[in-house]
């Protein structure tokens, strides 16, 4: 088997059963902000998109680039369909005219004589744009788990399809916090800190877990080539951004897991796998460029920047005109208003008014009455403010998801009164009735009818409230409070209360008191 690395999480398997082509993407991305790091322009573009099978593993622009697939790759191709709740990528594949589309099966593998694969989708509102996926291959001669952005809840499931000789996984998150917050310089410097040891622990959770002998680490960080966000690539040139490149993680990876063996997956970089042996080589880079894009890292990307405004030109251009804030008010409200009124578990959850101030548009959205109208001095628990062009392009559009165009592009500004608020994000990623009707139904499903689990001295119910993990293998206990290792959630025992965002509840008491006379017994893992 053969790999070759593409840039992000873009990958080309080679097999005795056929080829897959995985999430490529060149970009730029999210309103012009995404670039792949390193530049993967220089790749075969046109060898790679002639694959027996393409994957795209989720909705997020940095895995799916039309623009991209459009000119490489065959409409006649055949594409392996995650199994999700909603058909919006399956919709998005289809307007692009690729018709020969599998349908996979969650967790189900899948044979095309010597290739076996299988695609692990999960399902929350919170995984990716509802959705995200996982790649399991094997050809007899190897297996690989392409794990990208997901963060999957049942391991054992996955790894009995075998357990993978080579490992690709995320571990510098798409994410907005706390770059584009109101914060002080000092509370984002932390923040950013806090965010960057999180996805560390993740990361290392899973590598653990898997504990395949070579790991390659992918699917990030992006490269900030705008001029207003320049300054947020890596950790930012003022220590407040999270974004972990390889060399980086992999020297966080050696210190704490020496016994496997970590590499660099650039685009260009090629492992062949057989039968337990391994090799690696790199072949768009020399071993002196690849030194020189991660040790000068900022010049490097100071060269990117100069030599391709051009490329972010060409994406403002393509954006609508802007609306008339009359305009733009009516046409949200008619969006949205009906999906407020369907969002009931939503509208509870984020329970206030939120304020958008979009160029000269300022609106507000009142959750608890699901109506949106203009701005008139309410108080309000998030305020956003966003270009007016991405606002009209997104109409224009009808972006049902602006975590997926707005928010991840980081061209915007928020603040909040309080902690972070799940059921505000979800709502704004579920811009359609098929989307708010699914999580609004995922929501009554997870009222918790699980048996409890003793954790050290506590009795806390087994499933995460977050994303239904068992807390048996995911929870840690310090000072009565509850972390969660796979998205470094909080409790506080004593209360049960979420330290993490609003909701979400944990049911928690204490071992001894479970156990005092005249107690029940709990079900105990």
């Amino acid at each position: 088997m053969r790999i070759t690395g593409l840039g992000h999480a873009g990958m080309f398997i080679e097999t005795r059963g056929g080829s897959i082509l995985c999430d490529p993407v060149i970009g730029p991305t999210f309103f012009g902000s995404w670039f792949p790091f390193p530049d993967n322009r220089g790749l075969d573009w046109e060898k790679y998109g002639k694959a027996d099978f393409l994957y795209i593993s989720h909705r997020h622009r940095d895995h799916f680039d039309p623009a991209l697939m459009e000119r490489v790759v065959p409409k006649d191709i055949k594409v392996l369909l995650p199994d999700y709740p909603t058909d919006d990528l399956e919709q998005d594949l289809r307007r692009l005219g690729y018709r020969n589309i599998l349908y996979t099966q969650a967790g189900v593998p899948l044979e095309f004589g010597d290739l076996k694969v299988m695609v692990t989708p999960l399902r929350a509102p919170s995984d990716g744009p509802i959705g995200d996926s996982s790649l399991s291959v094997d050809d007899g001669t190897a297996g690989i788990l392409n794990q990208n952005d997901s963060h999957p809840l049942d391991l054992d499931t996955l790894l009995r399809f075998r357990k993978p000789d080579a490992y690709f996984t995320q571990v510098s998150g798409a994410i907005w916090w706390p770059m584009v917050y109101d914060l002080p310089q000092d509370a984002k410097q932390n923040f950013a800190r806090l965010k960057r040891d999180a996805q560390n622990k993740r990361a290392m959770y899973y590598i653990e877990k898997v504990d395949a002998e070579h790991v390659f680490p992918m699917a990030g960080p992006p490269m900030f080539l705008r001029e207003d966000l320049f300054r947020y690539n890596g950790f930012g040139l003022d220590d407040d951004s999270i974004f972990t490149d390889q060399r980086q993680f992999l020297a966080h990876m050696a210190a704490l897991r020496p016994e496997q063996k970590g590499y660099e997956f650039v685009p260009g970089t090629v492992v062949e796998l057989n039968d337990g042996e391994i090799s690696v080589t790199q072949t768009l880079y020399t071993d002196a460029e690849i030194d020189r894009i991660f040790d000068e890292k900022w010049d490097y990307l100071a060269e990117q920047r100069d030599s391709r405004q051009n490329e972010i030109a060409a994406e403002e251009a393509s954006r609508a005109p802007v609306l008339a804030p009359d305009e733009m008010l009516a046409a949200i409200r008619d969006w949205w208003e009906p999906l407020l009124r369907r969002g009931r578990t939503i509208r509870n959850g984020v329970g206030g008014n939120v304020r958008f101030r979009i160029g000269d548009l300022d609106m507000v959205v009142d959750f608890p009455k699901a109506k949106v109208r203009a701005y008139a001095g309410e108080d309000c628990i998030y305020w956003y403010t966003i270009p007016a062009d991405l606002v009209s392009t997104n109409i224009r559009d009808h972006e049902i998801d602006w975590s997926n165009s707005i928010f991840l592009s980081m061209q915007f500004h928020v603040g909040r009164s309080g902690k972070f608020n799940e059921f505000l994000t979800t709502f704004l990623k579920c811009l359609s009735r098929d989307r708010i009707e699914y999580v609004e139904n995922w929501y009554a499903e997870q009222t918790d009818q699980t048996e409890d689990a003793q954790l050290g001295d506590w009795i806390v119910q087994r499933r995460c409230p977050h994303l239904r993990a068992d807390l048996t293998k995911t929870g840690n206990i310090e000072d009565g409070v509850l972390t969660c290792s796979l998205h470094d959630w909080k409790w506080d025992l004593a209360s049960g209360k979420c330290l993490t965002t609003q909701g979400h509840p944990i049911r928690s008491r204490s071992a001894e008191d479970a156990l005092s006379p005249g107690a029940t017994s709990p079900a105990v893992a």
